[in-house]
């Protein structure tokens, strides 16, 4: 068999989803060691707080985002995805990335400068060439808001990166990965809940649209009036939490494998309304809530199920969640208790808290990899290709 032609180079979610597993057990416990100070940060331009952001987002976030859009577009369009020696060159340039970021503090200039943006660069190319070359036969006509989105990651990893545009880089990161998981959502979850209760969730297109226009609008959060955005923020948790009670929560509990994904949709409003109402009051929170509160709550519990969904799903494997998947979807849930509640009730115990919480993201994705990167690295079990 010739490398190319590996099952792992067969669809994008592969390749990617392994990676992801590696660096959600990886990332979350380098960052515990710096921040504790028992590991060095990697010697750069920039400080360990980029470091860390930038890779949970870019490199963790990324390997998530990038192997779904990847896997999910051709199915959009209707076309044969990005497979063989095109994954390849992605996966090195996403490892070649990696490399830079930990160890490229001395590398010339034009060499760190290639390393940080040929694979996001790459991705993002390859996947505005197949919504806008096959756009005519897209299931979904709001994908063209994928076409805005996309290049405006390349926007935040550069400020994220720029020194004292630090913050402005990471919000509109989030703003960006909060639009990607407000759109994942809205169309994963109305067939979950149809599938597994046999009922239907509220979907209005004013309504739907909306939410997204709002989303959107976040993503210029910074150049934003402060008044303006925390209005633009409150209404979006509204009108989120509007849909929230008519998608039919009751049902949605039963069953941790989508109750979870409720948990992660309730964590964007939860964000939502600490960003907006920090903009009026002064609360004294512990730690970085609203960022965290995204990443643990929306990132940390829905990925790991999507994750499994899809490994199982386009591997040819029947998706049903057993004790180890379910498992690993209480220990996030668990792992949010502790880095966003804890520390408020307990801020003198805040490092143990960051450890911890970095423990479960590690117990969590050396589960999903020791089940599912063998999966990811086999043929398909119904003989289909890919």
């Amino acid at each position: 068999m010739q490398f190319s032609s590996h099952p792992i180079w067969l669809v994008g979610f592969r390749p990617f989803f392994t990676l992801a597993c590696l660096t959600g057990m990886g990332l979350p416990v380098a960052w515990a060691l710096m921040f504790s100070g028992a590991l060095a940060a990697p010697e750069s331009s920039f400080t360990s707080v980029q470091w860390h952001a930038h890779e949970m987002f870019f490199g963790f976030g990324w390997a998530v985002l990038g192997g779904f859009l990847l896997t999910s577009t051709k199915n959009w369009v209707n076309v044969r995805g990005h497979h063989g020696l095109a994954l390849i060159l992605l996966t090195g340039a996403w490892l070649f990335e990696r490399l830079g970021m930990s160890f490229g503090g001395h590398w010339p200039a034009p060499l760190f400068l290639l390393s940080n943006n040929l694979f996001l660069g790459s991705i993002i190319a390859m996947l505005l060439w197949t919504l806008i070359r096959y756009r005519a036969q897209d299931s979904y006509r709001d994908n063209v808001l994928f076409l805005i989105m996309l290049p405006l990651f390349l926007v935040a990893k550069y400020l994220m990166l720029n020194g004292d545009n630090f913050l402005t880089g990471y919000s509109m990161a989030m703003a960006l990965f909060r639009m990607a998981f407000l759109v994942m959502l809205e169309r994963t979850l109305t067939g979950f809940m149809k599938a597994a209760f046999q009922t239907q969730i509220l979907r209005h297109p004013v309504l739907d649209m909306a939410i997204k226009l709002l989303g959107l609008l976040l993503v210029a959060d910074a150049i934003l009036p402060r008044p303006l955005t925390a209005v633009i923020a409150f209404a979006l948790a509204v009108l989120l939490g509007i849909r929230f009670v008519f998608w039919k929560p009751h049902f949605a509990f039963r069953r941790i494998d989508i109750g979870i994904m409720y948990v992660g949709y309730l964590a964007i409003v939860a964000q939502l309304l600490i960003e907006s109402l920090g903009h009026v009051v002064n609360f004294v929170w512990i730690g970085s809530v609203s960022v965290h509160v995204f990443t643990f709550g929306a990132m940390g519990c829905v990925i790991p199920a999507m994750l499994i969904r899809i490994s199982k799903g386009h591997t040819g494997r029947k998706v049903v969640f057993d004790g180890f998947d379910r498992a690993t979807l209480y220990i996030m849930i668990l792992a949010l208790i502790i880095r966003i509640g804890l520390p408020q009730a307990f801020p003198a115990l805040y490092l143990s808290w960051i450890q911890l919480s970095a423990a479960c993201w590690f117990a969590c994705y050396a589960i999903l990899g020791w089940r599912y990167i063998p999966h990811l690295l086999r043929p398909r079990t119904d003989g289909k290709e890919h």
